[in-house]
């Protein structure tokens, strides 16, 4: 007993190193991408990367209470963590409430700081559909029990992130239910048959909103209008391909100097690869990968279905993030406008990503013990062979 007390209060070095080496990261190259723009704006070169250590700060305060908070107490709240994610994403579409920029209304004020609470509902998303697949068990694979519930739940809160309107968030949202769901054994068919009838429905947000359908157009053919809605993919590209293997020099690159759009935000990893080359962006994509490795590991050894579901959620809505970001840099997918975790400014993703890692680590402290007391007695659907395998190797 004293083992297991003992190892409940241990922290998870590996996830605690990951994190920390990327907000370091992150730090370093904020001041690098953002210093020049906010001399320029603000009569501050530290603007941006001041606000990113507050942000910071009350972001470890969230990792160190999540981290110590029993993962099972949010199974407990679900509902009010449901209505509340919801009220702020109803509260963010009011005129007299949320704050547009750029077109958008994704923002609430709190005195000198804004939150997006789109951000904050992915965790929402992620603890309601965990909770709700664990407590149905191996019922999941009936279409009125495991699918159509989540399918509706989900629909509510992507049409709200579509109301702001945020494509990208909300591609992100269907992803992290669609991987979520499969995960969990639901049927295979129910899933590919809902992928295709969204096509289209996709295909219609996109031509109906002339930016989108620019954006596209210049995936597609990047050259097609290089000095309007392909400057920002062009510059991208410019910079990865400029730093060549070690990069031009930390502090050096020159598309962040009003040629790259949003340096300091959705295209960092651009001026990362431009200072420090393709070795630098192995760095950061090693670390992706190592917390991605820590995270499914965490998932197979966690002692309920609940904390199975949440880690694997937990870790997708990171490593999927990282994932779209990294190829929109890149030129692999169109232009999402989605951060790079733990390393883009932006204080809503900072938070959401630490509580993540918070919550992560605290299962994480469970499974090592109950794997050493008790094993693996429980089935989980797709992820049987994987669980049992687990075991054997413990």
């Amino acid at each position: 007993m004293a083992g297991e007390k003992e190892q409940k209060n241990s922290c998870d070095l590996v996830l605690l190193f990951v994190t920390f080496a990327l907000m370091g990261i992150g730090l370093v190259m904020l001041y690098s991408s953002s210093s020049i723009m906010a001399q320029q704006r603000f009569g501050d070169s530290m603007y941006f990367v001041k606000r990113q250590i507050l942000f910071s700060l009350i972001g470890l305060a969230v990792l160190i209470v999540s981290k110590n908070l029993p993962y099972v107490v949010y199974r407990r709240l679900v509902y009010v963590i449901l209505g509340v994610s919801l009220l702020s994403l109803l509260l963010v579409l009011l005129p007299q409430v949320g704050h547009r920029v750029g077109g958008a209304r994704r923002w609430l004020r709190l005195g000198p700081l804004s939150v997006q609470p789109a951000e904050f509902a992915k965790l929402t998303l992620i603890i309601y559909i965990s909770y709700s697949l664990a407590k149905k068990k191996d019922r999941v694979r009936e279409f009125s029990v495991g699918f159509l519930p989540h399918l509706l739940i989900s629909t509510v809160f992507i049409g709200l992130v579509l109301m702001q309107p945020d494509l990208g968030t909300a591609v992100t949202f269907a992803a992290l239910v669609f991987l979520l769901l499969f995960v969990a054994g639901v049927r295979l068919r129910f899933l590919l048959a809902t992928g295709l009838a969204l096509i289209p429905l996709l295909a219609l947000a996109i031509a109906q909103t002339s930016y989108r359908l620019e954006r596209l157009l210049a995936f597609v053919n990047p050259w097609r209008d290089p000095s309007d809605t392909s400057f920002q993919l062009l510059h991208s590209l410019f910079a990865l391909g400029s730093g060549g293997p070690l990069g031009v020099g930390l502090g050096s690159g020159q598309q962040k100097l009003f040629y790259l759009p949003e340096p300091h935000t959705d295209f960092i990893l651009a001026v990362i690869g431009e200072e420090t080359g393709m070795v630098g962006i192995a760095v950061v994509l090693l670390l992706y990968g190592l917390l991605i490795y820590k995270g499914v590991k965490i998932a197979l050894r966690a002692p309920d279905r609940y904390g199975t579901y949440l880690a694997f959620g937990l870790t997708l809505v990171i490593g999927l993030q990282a994932f779209i970001n990294s190829a929109v840099v890149m030129g692999l997918l169109p232009t999402k406008g989605l951060p790079l975790p733990f390393i883009s400014y932006g204080g809503s993703s900072l938070l959401t990503n630490l509580a993540a890692m918070g919550i992560l680590m605290n299962i994480s402290s469970y499974a090592r013990s109950q794997a050493q007391t008790f094993g693996f007695q429980q089935s989980r659907g797709w992820l049987d062979n994987a669980l049992h395998d687990e075991a054997r190797t413990r």
